[in-house]
Protein backbone atom coordinates (compact mmCIF):
# COMPACT_ATOMS: atom_id res chain seq x y z
CA UNK A 1 0.00 0.00 0.00
CA UNK A 2 2.76 2.42 0.95
CA UNK A 3 4.71 1.59 -2.25
CA UNK A 4 1.60 2.15 -4.38
CA UNK A 5 0.93 5.49 -2.64
CA UNK A 6 4.54 6.62 -3.10
CA UNK A 7 4.36 5.65 -6.77
CA UNK A 8 1.21 7.70 -7.21
CA UNK A 9 2.83 10.75 -5.60
CA UNK A 10 5.88 10.34 -7.82
CA UNK A 11 3.73 10.23 -10.97
CA UNK A 12 1.73 13.25 -9.79
CA UNK A 13 4.87 15.33 -9.28
CA UNK A 14 6.30 14.02 -12.55
CA UNK A 15 3.35 15.60 -14.36
CA UNK A 16 3.91 18.90 -12.55
CA UNK A 17 7.68 19.05 -12.93
CA UNK A 18 7.93 17.60 -16.44
CA UNK A 19 8.96 14.17 -17.59
CA UNK A 20 12.54 15.23 -18.24
CA UNK A 21 13.03 16.35 -14.65
CA UNK A 22 13.84 19.88 -15.69
CA UNK A 23 11.51 21.25 -13.04
CA UNK A 24 12.98 19.46 -10.02
CA UNK A 25 13.00 22.75 -8.13
CA UNK A 26 9.26 23.26 -8.51
CA UNK A 27 8.77 22.94 -4.74
CA UNK A 28 11.25 25.78 -4.18
CA UNK A 29 9.29 28.19 -6.37
CA UNK A 30 5.93 27.06 -5.02
CA UNK A 31 7.05 27.82 -1.47
CA UNK A 32 8.64 31.11 -2.49
CA UNK A 33 5.65 32.19 -4.55
CA UNK A 34 2.99 31.28 -1.98
CA UNK A 35 4.85 32.95 0.89
CA UNK A 36 5.41 36.16 -1.09
CA UNK A 37 1.78 36.16 -2.26
CA UNK A 38 0.51 35.72 1.31
CA UNK A 39 2.82 38.51 2.50
CA UNK A 40 1.63 40.86 -0.25
CA UNK A 41 -2.03 40.13 0.50
CA UNK A 42 -1.30 40.61 4.18
CA UNK A 43 0.21 44.05 3.58
CA UNK A 44 -2.79 45.07 1.48
CA UNK A 45 -5.28 43.90 4.09
CA UNK A 46 -3.32 45.43 6.99
CA UNK A 47 -3.60 48.76 5.17
CA UNK A 48 -7.33 48.30 4.65
CA UNK A 49 -8.22 46.92 8.08
CA UNK A 50 -6.04 49.29 10.14
CA UNK A 51 -6.60 52.59 8.34
CA UNK A 52 -9.46 53.69 10.59
CA UNK A 53 -7.96 52.67 13.93
CA UNK A 54 -4.50 53.97 12.91
CA UNK A 55 -5.73 57.47 12.12
CA UNK A 56 -7.38 57.67 15.54
CA UNK A 57 -4.21 56.56 17.36
CA UNK A 58 -1.43 57.91 15.14
CA UNK A 59 -0.82 60.86 12.85
CA UNK A 60 -1.50 58.91 9.65
CA UNK A 61 -3.82 56.15 8.52
CA UNK A 62 -0.78 54.54 6.86
CA UNK A 63 1.18 54.18 10.13
CA UNK A 64 0.67 50.47 10.77
CA UNK A 65 0.95 49.65 7.07
CA UNK A 66 4.31 51.40 6.71
CA UNK A 67 5.62 49.69 9.82
CA UNK A 68 4.47 46.29 8.56
CA UNK A 69 5.98 47.04 5.16
CA UNK A 70 9.39 47.73 6.69
CA UNK A 71 9.28 44.44 8.58
CA UNK A 72 8.17 42.64 5.40
CA UNK A 73 11.15 44.05 3.52
CA UNK A 74 13.55 42.98 6.27
CA UNK A 75 11.93 39.54 6.38
CA UNK A 76 12.20 39.01 2.62
CA UNK A 77 15.89 39.97 2.64
CA UNK A 78 16.58 37.57 5.53
CA UNK A 79 14.57 34.85 3.78
CA UNK A 80 16.68 35.12 0.63
CA UNK A 81 19.90 35.11 2.65
CA UNK A 82 18.87 32.06 4.69
CA UNK A 83 17.80 30.27 1.50
CA UNK A 84 21.43 30.33 0.32
CA UNK A 85 22.85 28.83 3.51
CA UNK A 86 24.09 25.22 3.48
CA UNK A 87 22.01 22.84 5.57
CA UNK A 88 24.95 21.82 7.77
CA UNK A 89 25.09 25.36 9.19
CA UNK A 90 21.55 25.02 10.52
CA UNK A 91 22.53 21.87 12.38
CA UNK A 92 25.53 23.61 13.89
CA UNK A 93 23.30 26.51 14.99
CA UNK A 94 20.62 24.27 16.56
CA UNK A 95 21.80 24.44 20.18
CA UNK A 96 22.69 28.17 20.12
CA UNK A 97 19.25 28.92 18.64
CA UNK A 98 17.52 27.00 21.43
CA UNK A 99 19.62 28.77 24.07
CA UNK A 100 18.83 32.19 22.60
CA UNK A 101 15.12 31.34 22.45
CA UNK A 102 15.06 30.33 26.11
CA UNK A 103 16.88 33.53 27.15
CA UNK A 104 14.39 35.68 25.23
CA UNK A 105 11.45 33.81 26.77
CA UNK A 106 12.97 34.32 30.20
CA UNK A 107 13.16 38.09 29.54
CA UNK A 108 9.35 38.14 29.29
CA UNK A 109 9.22 37.45 33.03
CA UNK A 110 11.55 40.37 33.80
CA UNK A 111 10.66 44.10 33.87
CA UNK A 112 11.24 44.08 30.10
CA UNK A 113 8.10 41.96 29.73
CA UNK A 114 4.88 43.60 28.55
CA UNK A 115 1.30 42.41 29.06
CA UNK A 116 -1.03 42.79 26.06
CA UNK A 117 -4.70 41.74 26.24
CA UNK A 118 -4.06 39.69 29.37
CA UNK A 119 -1.11 37.77 27.92
CA UNK A 120 2.42 38.50 29.11
CA UNK A 121 4.28 37.33 26.03
CA UNK A 122 6.04 40.47 24.77
CA UNK A 123 9.29 42.26 25.55
CA UNK A 124 9.89 45.93 24.85
CA UNK A 125 13.30 47.49 24.35
CA UNK A 126 13.95 50.93 22.94
CA UNK A 127 10.31 51.39 21.96
CA UNK A 128 10.32 48.19 19.89
CA UNK A 129 8.14 45.27 20.93
CA UNK A 130 8.88 41.66 20.06
CA UNK A 131 7.25 38.33 20.87
CA UNK A 132 10.01 35.84 21.80
CA UNK A 133 7.67 32.87 21.35
CA UNK A 134 7.75 33.44 17.58
CA UNK A 135 11.49 32.93 17.36
CA UNK A 136 11.18 29.97 19.74
CA UNK A 137 8.92 28.21 17.21
CA UNK A 138 11.66 28.27 14.58
CA UNK A 139 14.34 27.37 17.12
CA UNK A 140 12.27 24.41 18.33
CA UNK A 141 11.77 23.08 14.79
CA UNK A 142 15.48 23.24 13.95
CA UNK A 143 16.81 22.05 17.31
CA UNK A 144 14.27 19.24 17.70
CA UNK A 145 14.98 17.99 14.18
CA UNK A 146 18.72 18.09 14.81
CA UNK A 147 18.46 16.07 18.02
CA UNK A 148 16.08 13.49 16.53
CA UNK A 149 18.26 13.12 13.43
CA UNK A 150 21.35 12.63 15.59
CA UNK A 151 19.57 9.98 17.69
CA UNK A 152 17.67 8.46 14.76
CA UNK A 153 18.69 4.88 15.61
CA UNK A 154 17.58 5.28 19.23
CA UNK A 155 14.30 7.18 18.84
CA UNK A 156 12.33 3.93 18.80
CA UNK A 157 13.01 3.78 22.54
CA UNK A 158 10.55 6.13 24.24
CA UNK A 159 13.21 7.41 26.65
CA UNK A 160 15.45 8.58 23.83
CA UNK A 161 12.43 10.02 21.99
CA UNK A 162 11.45 12.17 24.96
CA UNK A 163 14.91 13.19 26.22
CA UNK A 164 15.99 15.90 25.55
CA UNK A 165 13.42 16.97 22.91
CA UNK A 166 10.42 16.95 25.28
CA UNK A 167 12.22 16.97 28.63
CA UNK A 168 13.73 19.46 29.20
CA UNK A 169 13.68 21.24 25.78
CA UNK A 170 10.02 21.60 24.86
CA UNK A 171 8.94 21.47 28.51
CA UNK A 172 10.90 24.64 29.34
CA UNK A 173 9.49 26.50 26.34
CA UNK A 174 5.94 25.41 27.13
CA UNK A 175 6.39 26.43 30.76
CA UNK A 176 7.46 29.97 29.82
CA UNK A 177 4.57 30.28 27.34
CA UNK A 178 2.10 28.98 29.92
CA UNK A 179 3.36 31.46 32.52
CA UNK A 180 2.47 34.18 30.01
CA UNK A 181 -1.10 32.79 29.77
CA UNK A 182 -0.81 32.42 25.96
CA UNK A 183 -2.86 29.29 25.29
CA UNK A 184 -2.98 29.82 21.52
CA UNK A 185 0.81 29.82 21.19
CA UNK A 186 0.96 26.83 23.53
CA UNK A 187 -1.23 24.82 21.13
CA UNK A 188 1.02 25.70 18.19
CA UNK A 189 4.09 24.52 20.10
CA UNK A 190 2.34 21.24 20.92
CA UNK A 191 1.63 20.75 17.20
CA UNK A 192 5.27 21.43 16.31
CA UNK A 193 6.66 19.04 18.92
CA UNK A 194 4.15 16.29 18.08
CA UNK A 195 5.03 16.54 14.38
CA UNK A 196 8.77 16.42 15.12
CA UNK A 197 8.33 13.28 17.21
CA UNK A 198 6.04 11.62 14.66
CA UNK A 199 8.39 12.23 11.73
CA UNK A 200 11.38 11.36 13.89
CA UNK A 201 9.97 7.87 14.49
CA UNK A 202 8.87 8.09 18.13
CA UNK A 203 6.76 5.18 19.49
CA UNK A 204 3.02 5.52 18.96
CA UNK A 205 2.17 5.06 22.64
CA UNK A 206 3.78 8.44 23.31
CA UNK A 207 1.11 10.13 21.20
CA UNK A 208 -1.71 8.21 22.89
CA UNK A 209 -0.54 9.19 26.36
CA UNK A 210 0.28 12.71 25.18
CA UNK A 211 -3.19 13.08 23.69
CA UNK A 212 -4.85 12.03 26.95
CA UNK A 213 -2.64 14.43 28.91
CA UNK A 214 -3.48 17.19 26.44
CA UNK A 215 -7.22 16.68 26.89
CA UNK A 216 -6.85 16.91 30.66
CA UNK A 217 -4.66 20.01 30.26
CA UNK A 218 -7.19 21.76 28.00
CA UNK A 219 -9.99 21.05 30.47
CA UNK A 220 -7.86 22.46 33.27
CA UNK A 221 -6.90 25.57 31.30
CA UNK A 222 -10.55 26.44 30.70
CA UNK A 223 -11.90 25.31 34.06
CA UNK A 224 -9.57 27.50 36.13
CA UNK A 225 -9.92 30.69 34.10
CA UNK A 226 -13.08 32.79 34.07
CA UNK A 227 -11.90 34.60 30.94
CA UNK A 228 -11.43 31.37 28.98
CA UNK A 229 -14.70 29.94 30.28
CA UNK A 230 -16.38 33.07 29.00
CA UNK A 231 -14.84 32.47 25.57
CA UNK A 232 -15.94 28.84 25.65
CA UNK A 233 -19.49 29.90 26.51
CA UNK A 234 -19.36 32.45 23.69
CA UNK A 235 -18.33 29.69 21.29
CA UNK A 236 -21.23 27.53 22.50
CA UNK A 237 -23.58 30.56 22.32
CA UNK A 238 -24.44 30.29 26.01
CA UNK A 239 -25.83 33.42 27.70
CA UNK A 240 -24.46 35.82 25.08
CA UNK A 241 -26.62 38.66 26.31
CA UNK A 242 -24.54 38.99 29.45
CA UNK A 243 -21.24 37.71 28.04
CA UNK A 244 -18.90 40.33 26.59
CA UNK A 245 -16.80 37.56 25.03
CA UNK A 246 -19.57 37.10 22.44
CA UNK A 247 -19.00 40.58 20.99
CA UNK A 248 -15.87 39.88 18.93
CA UNK A 249 -16.95 36.57 17.29
CA UNK A 250 -20.42 37.96 16.63
CA UNK A 251 -19.07 40.93 14.71
CA UNK A 252 -16.70 38.58 12.91
CA UNK A 253 -19.77 36.66 11.72
CA UNK A 254 -21.38 39.92 10.65
CA UNK A 255 -18.32 40.71 8.54
CA UNK A 256 -18.27 37.30 6.87
CA UNK A 257 -22.02 37.36 6.25
CA UNK A 258 -21.85 40.83 4.70
CA UNK A 259 -19.13 39.75 2.28
CA UNK A 260 -21.13 37.07 0.50
CA UNK A 261 -19.42 35.58 -2.56
CA UNK A 262 -17.56 38.60 -3.89
CA UNK A 263 -17.36 40.99 -0.94
CA UNK A 264 -18.39 44.60 -0.49
CA UNK A 265 -15.21 45.88 -2.13
CA UNK A 266 -11.62 46.46 -1.07
CA UNK A 267 -11.47 49.13 1.64
CA UNK A 268 -15.27 49.17 2.09
CA UNK A 269 -15.49 47.15 5.31
CA UNK A 270 -17.98 48.41 7.87
CA UNK A 271 -16.78 46.29 10.78
CA UNK A 272 -13.30 47.86 10.75
CA UNK A 273 -14.85 51.14 11.96
CA UNK A 274 -14.09 50.12 15.54
CA UNK A 275 -16.86 47.51 15.62
CA UNK A 276 -14.63 44.44 15.30
CA UNK A 277 -11.80 44.25 17.89
CA UNK A 278 -8.35 43.18 16.62
CA UNK A 279 -9.47 43.64 13.02
CA UNK A 280 -5.89 43.88 11.71
CA UNK A 281 -4.49 41.01 13.82
CA UNK A 282 -6.49 37.99 15.01
CA UNK A 283 -9.61 38.76 12.97
CA UNK A 284 -8.09 39.97 9.72
CA UNK A 285 -9.65 36.99 7.90
CA UNK A 286 -13.09 38.37 8.76
CA UNK A 287 -12.18 41.66 7.05
CA UNK A 288 -10.88 39.70 4.04
CA UNK A 289 -14.17 37.82 3.90
CA UNK A 290 -16.16 41.05 4.18
CA UNK A 291 -14.23 43.03 1.56
CA UNK A 292 -13.20 40.26 -0.85
CA UNK A 293 -15.94 37.75 -0.13
CA UNK A 294 -15.77 33.98 0.04
CA UNK A 295 -13.61 33.94 -3.09
CA UNK A 296 -10.99 36.14 -1.43
CA UNK A 297 -10.95 33.98 1.69
CA UNK A 298 -10.59 30.84 -0.43
CA UNK A 299 -7.55 32.35 -2.15
CA UNK A 300 -5.87 32.47 1.27
CA UNK A 301 -6.80 28.84 1.90
CA UNK A 302 -5.45 27.78 -1.50
CA UNK A 303 -2.14 29.60 -0.96
CA UNK A 304 -1.64 27.84 2.37
CA UNK A 305 -2.54 24.54 0.69
CA UNK A 306 0.07 25.18 -2.04
CA UNK A 307 2.66 25.92 0.63
CA UNK A 308 1.78 22.74 2.53
CA UNK A 309 1.97 20.58 -0.60
CA UNK A 310 5.31 22.06 -1.62
CA UNK A 311 6.80 21.63 1.87
CA UNK A 312 5.57 18.06 1.96
CA UNK A 313 7.32 17.56 -1.39
CA UNK A 314 10.59 18.91 0.01
CA UNK A 315 10.39 16.53 2.96
CA UNK A 316 9.31 13.58 0.78
CA UNK A 317 12.13 14.16 -1.71
CA UNK A 318 14.93 14.51 0.82
CA UNK A 319 17.06 11.63 2.11
CA UNK A 320 18.21 13.71 5.11
CA UNK A 321 16.33 12.94 8.33
CA UNK A 322 17.07 16.42 9.67
CA UNK A 323 15.56 18.06 6.58
CA UNK A 324 12.45 15.89 6.67
CA UNK A 325 11.75 16.44 10.36
CA UNK A 326 12.52 20.19 10.38
CA UNK A 327 10.42 20.82 7.26
CA UNK A 328 7.53 18.90 8.81
CA UNK A 329 7.80 20.92 12.01
CA UNK A 330 7.73 24.24 10.14
CA UNK A 331 4.84 23.05 7.98
CA UNK A 332 2.88 22.02 11.09
CA UNK A 333 3.54 25.48 12.56
CA UNK A 334 2.25 27.40 9.54
CA UNK A 335 -0.68 25.17 8.61
CA UNK A 336 -1.67 24.39 12.20
CA UNK A 337 -1.67 28.05 13.22
CA UNK A 338 -3.56 29.04 10.06
CA UNK A 339 -6.16 26.34 10.73
CA UNK A 340 -6.63 27.45 14.33
CA UNK A 341 -7.05 31.09 13.29
CA UNK A 342 -9.48 30.26 10.49
CA UNK A 343 -11.44 27.94 12.77
CA UNK A 344 -11.59 30.68 15.40
CA UNK A 345 -12.90 33.30 12.95
CA UNK A 346 -15.45 30.98 11.34
CA UNK A 347 -16.73 29.67 14.68
CA UNK A 348 -15.35 26.14 14.42
CA UNK A 349 -13.09 26.78 17.42
CA UNK A 350 -13.27 29.07 20.47
CA UNK A 351 -11.54 32.44 20.31
CA UNK A 352 -8.03 31.97 21.71
CA UNK A 353 -6.25 34.97 20.20
CA UNK A 354 -3.86 33.65 17.58
CA UNK A 355 -2.85 35.54 14.41
CA UNK A 356 -2.94 34.32 10.81
CA UNK A 357 0.65 33.69 9.59
CA UNK A 358 1.95 36.15 6.94
CA UNK A 359 -1.40 37.99 6.91
CA UNK A 360 -2.07 39.45 10.37
CA UNK A 361 -0.38 42.62 11.55
CA UNK A 362 2.75 41.92 13.57
CA UNK A 363 6.24 42.71 12.33
CA UNK A 364 8.10 40.31 14.61
CA UNK A 365 5.89 37.36 13.62
CA UNK A 366 6.15 38.19 9.91
CA UNK A 367 9.96 38.37 9.98
CA UNK A 368 10.27 35.03 11.78
CA UNK A 369 7.79 33.37 9.41
CA UNK A 370 9.78 34.57 6.39
CA UNK A 371 13.00 33.38 8.04
CA UNK A 372 11.42 29.95 8.49
CA UNK A 373 10.49 29.96 4.81
CA UNK A 374 14.12 30.77 4.01
CA UNK A 375 15.22 27.70 5.98
CA UNK A 376 12.84 25.45 4.03
CA UNK A 377 14.02 27.02 0.77
CA UNK A 378 17.57 26.05 1.73
CA UNK A 379 16.33 22.50 2.26
CA UNK A 380 14.58 22.58 -1.13
CA UNK A 381 17.80 23.67 -2.82
CA UNK A 382 19.68 20.76 -1.24
CA UNK A 383 17.04 18.25 -2.36
CA UNK A 384 16.92 19.66 -5.91
CA UNK A 385 20.72 19.64 -6.22
CA UNK A 386 20.90 16.04 -4.96
CA UNK A 387 23.26 17.07 -2.17
CA UNK A 388 24.01 14.29 0.36
CA UNK A 389 22.55 14.50 3.88
CA UNK A 390 24.24 16.97 6.19
CA UNK A 391 25.57 14.23 8.49
CA UNK A 392 26.98 12.29 5.55
CA UNK A 393 28.73 15.33 4.22
CA UNK A 394 30.30 16.04 7.58
CA UNK A 395 31.55 12.46 8.01
CA UNK A 396 32.95 12.38 4.45
CA UNK A 397 34.77 15.64 5.06
CA UNK A 398 36.25 14.41 8.33
CA UNK A 399 37.47 11.13 6.81
CA UNK A 400 39.08 13.02 3.92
Amino acid sequence: MKTRRAGGLTRFWGLIEGQEGGGRNTGYYMILGSSLALTAIGLLMVLSSSSVSAISKESSSYGLFIRQGVFALVGVVLMLVLARMPVRLYRRAAWPLLGLALVLLLLVLTPLGVTVNGNRNWIELGGIRAQPAESAKLAMAIWGAHVLATKSRLVGDWKHALVPVVFPGAALILLFVLLGHDVGTLLVFVLIVATLLFLGGAPKRIFVLGGLAGIVGVIGVFAFSDNRMGRLNAWLQIDCEGNSACYQPMHGFYALASGGWWGVGLGQSRQKWNYLPEAQTDYILAIIGEELGLVGALVIVVLFAVMAIAMYRVAFQSHDTFVRVATGGIMAWFIGQAFINMGMVTGLLPVIGIPLPFISYGGNALVICLCAVGVVLAFARQSANNEPPSTTRRKTHQSA
